[in-house]
């Protein structure tokens, strides 16, 4: 069997031996440069129960790190209010939070950073790895396509790195601090990282032109940035004092919540879940970067399991003798229809739609990659060609060229199925209209909750999101 047993991450980013009480690391562990500072745990002959941290309480951790200064204006009183009226939404956000916090804490103090900035994934997306702007921006950081190309996430049919929660930290990460040596300043940072930097910049010009001072609050800037830090700075208060604002906080200990696993061969979701015995909302929560039921080892990818679950799949795998992966990767060589597709390459054409989610009445064209079912004829993983450039390209058929009419003879004219005619009524195409409107209302509503983030008063998400409650 191809898997690497023993490949297992700890993601408590580990410099040197646990005893130390140093939870810091600064020595990437892997070949891949953005990949997660950690230090390897071989479970065959180390056990993960035998590390601790120096404190017991995260919320103290992060706390001891705080260094921004509040702002202390009416915005940030008035975010505070906010959310302090809302402590039901609030500790839902704070739970969601449970599963990423230690590895973003981790992460921001290895960097050095304020632990303010930990607590920034709140504003972006209510820790929701999922969360999907209208802007089409995505996961927990909410990055836009084209800033995550800018830092090497991976963007394709296989998997979305903007969702994935170590490589977005990390970029996320990167990018902030690419921003603070840029402005000089958290404040202004965080306001170029929702707005951009240029128009930070030239705002910060336009000031200087007419003799103003450039800090933030100096700045003439959209409401949404102007609100930005002052969300983050009301999440900084709550977390300093709960009590005051009638907030509970969930325990938080400060140990890892997951354990990172290696991919050492194509393996299905579905096994995962299943030897690893967790629930797969679990599992998505913690692996919500891949598009496919397959993950792929070509892909340098990792596997997020929770701590207490790690060696269960472990020991369950070692029992395990099936084939671990039930698909493949095929590049469709000319653009057809999904049934032509499918026969040509000798699949259920149902399969062939439903596993690559393409829409009835679409074509796929020429060049993309399709998931389908493993076969003896196509046996191994998937290439490293495939898991890294894969993409699905799809176009509608063009409409059937209109009958031409015998010479001076009278052509038909369409009716509807009601009587109408087809194309002259008007209230035929408002009706039409009418109901389209209502589906795709309909359709939005039964989706919301997939495209989710926080809404706080007079400021839409930087990105677009939609309001979560």
């Amino acid at each position: 069997m191809l898997w690497r047993y023993a490949a297992i991450l700890l993601i408590a980013a580990l410099s040197g031996c646990a005893s130390t009480g140093d939870w810091s690391s600064d020595t990437p562990t892997r070949n891949d440069p953005r990949a997660a500072k950690a230090k390897r745990v071989n479970l065959q002959n180390q056990s993960v129960s035998d590390l601790y941290a120096p404190s017991s309480n995260l919320w103290i951790r992060i706390r001891d790190g705080f260094e921004m200064e509040p702002m202390n204006t009416p915005l940030e009183i008035e975010q505070v209010r906010w959310l302090s009226a809302r402590p039901d939404y609030v500790n839902r956000s704070m739970t969601r939070s449970s599963r990423y916090l230690f590895y973003i804490v981790q992460e921001v103090n290895a960097r050095k950073m304020p632990t303010e900035i930990a607590l920034l994934p709140f504003v972006e997306s209510a820790f929701v790895t999922n969360a999907k702007s209208s802007a089409k921006a995505m996961g927990l950081w909410q990055f836009m396509p084209a800033t995550g190309k800018d830092f090497r996430l991976t963007q394709n049919v296989f998997r979305d790195e903007r969702r994935d929660v170590l490589q977005s930290t990390d970029a996320a990460l990167d990018y902030l601090q690419r921003l603070y040596k840029q402005f000089g300043s958290w404040d202004l940072a965080l306001a170029a990282y929702n707005w951009g930097a240029g128009n930070v910049s030239k705002a910060q010009k336009r000031n200087l032109a007419a003799g103003l001072p450039t800090d933030y609050l100096s700045l003439k800037m959209p409401n949404e940035t102007r609100n930005y830090v002052p969300k983050l700075m009301a999440y900084r208060q709550i977390v300093l004092d709960p009590q005051a604002y009638g907030i509970v906080l969930p325990e938080l200990e400060n140990h890892p919540y997951f354990v990172a696993v290696d991919v050492g061969s194509d393996i299905d979701v579905d096994l995962v879940i299943k030897l690893s015995e967790i629930p797969s909302e679990e599992f998505h929560s913690l692996n919500p970067s891949f598009n496919k039921p397959v993950i792929l080892s070509n892909a340098n990818q990792q596997i997020l399991l929770p701590f207490g679950h790690a060696e269960i799949f472990q020991e369950n795998l070692k029992k395990y003798t099936k084939p671990l992966s039930s698909w493949a990767a095929v590049q469709v060589s000319k653009t057809e229809s999904v049934d032509q597709a499918a026969k040509t390459l000798g699949v259920d054409a149902g399969t062939l739609r439903e596993i690559n989610g393409i829409p009835k009445g679409m074509r796929i064209r020429s060049g993309s990659t399709v998931l389908v079912p493993k076969t003896s004829h196509r046996p191994g993983d998937i290439s490293l060609a495939m898991a890294e450039n894969g993409s699905l390209s799809l176009d509608k058929p063009a409409p059937p060229a209109p009958k031409k009419c015998a010479k001076g003879a009278k052509c038909p004219v369409a009716k509807s199925s009601k009587g109408g005619t087809k194309g002259n009524s008007s209230a035929n195409n408002a009706a039409s209209q009418h109901k389209s409107a209502s589906t795709g209302l309909a359709k939005s509503a039964k989706n919301s909750t997939a495209k989710v983030s926080i809404s706080t008063p007079k400021a839409s998400n930087s990105k677009g999101v939609s309001k979560i409650q």
